[in-house]
């Protein structure tokens, strides 16, 4: 008579999330490198949505629970501030993973909202979040400048470059106020103005923003990058100002 044999198991499943994992803890080490203290959670803005936190997100990745990762929407909500990686006493890189884990999802599926910022900033070398041409940026600037200019004798010099070859300052601006808020841009001109500051926006990457990033598109992201660099590189501005 055949001894009966039975089989445990079978194909070990593959945790995609927890060769990430094992991938940004420092200089090779384990998942034991976690201590779960919760200093991550502790200033992480988006603890407690989703019911939610950076440790719990951490832990889950570690035990293999690939699909309920990759359908949290929680990832989507942290800002990449790194606070986490700054208070972790082991220097676990969880924005780096956040970053991974929305990668992984279909473009198409990613939040509607910074998915078409950032097809949008695709649109022009401005990069703007809004679709703004560069001819449309270089008329609002002028238009608003010269009203002002005229309404406030005071700032009748104020000055609002844009492409200025050597200027200190290569400032950026919110996509949005340009088309939606134009008087909101006109407080920096005065603070720049007042502090004698030489400065010029750039017809080019004037846009502050990075959607593209958030989104983890690397592709359109180097190309936003490239742009900005390549912009302030020829105007041979030595501070890019970032306001956003």
């Amino acid at each position: 008579m055949a001894e009966a044999v039975i089989k445990l198991g079978g194909k070990k499943k593959k945790n995609t999330i927890m060769d990430m994992v094992k991938e940004i803890l420092p200089e090779g080490g384990n998942l034991n490198a976690c201590l779960t203290c919760g200093a991550c959670s502790s200033g992480c803005p988006a603890t407690g949505l989703e019911n939610m936190d950076a440790r719990k997100f951490l832990r889950m990745a570690a035990l293999g629970m690939d699909k309920e990762v990759l359908e949290s929407n929680w990832p989507w909500m942290c800002t990449m501030c790194q606070r986490c990686i700054y208070v972790c006493p082991m220097q676990i890189d969880i924005p780096q993973l956040i970053y991974n884990v929305r990668a992984m999802r279909p473009r198409d599926e990613r939040p509607k909202g910074i998915l078409e910022s950032c097809n949008m900033a695709m649109k022009h070398d401005t990069l703007s979040a809004m679709g703004t041409s560069e001819e449309d940026f270089e008329f609002v600037v002028g238009d608003v400048l010269e009203e002002y200019q005229e309404a406030q004798p005071e700032f009748a010099e104020m000055e609002a470059p844009i492409d200025k070859v050597g200027a200190e300052f290569f400032l950026n601006q919110n996509s949005r106020e340009p088309v939606t808020e134009p008087d909101e841009m006109v407080p920096l001109w005065k603070i720049l103005n007042l502090a004698g500051a030489n400065w010029t926006y750039g017809s080019k990457a004037w846009a502050g923003e990075n959607y593209c990033m958030f989104i983890s598109d690397d592709k359109s992201w180097k190309k936003m990058i490239d742009t900005t660099v390549d912009h302030v590189h020829k105007l041979g501005c030595k501070t890019y100002l970032n306001t956003e």
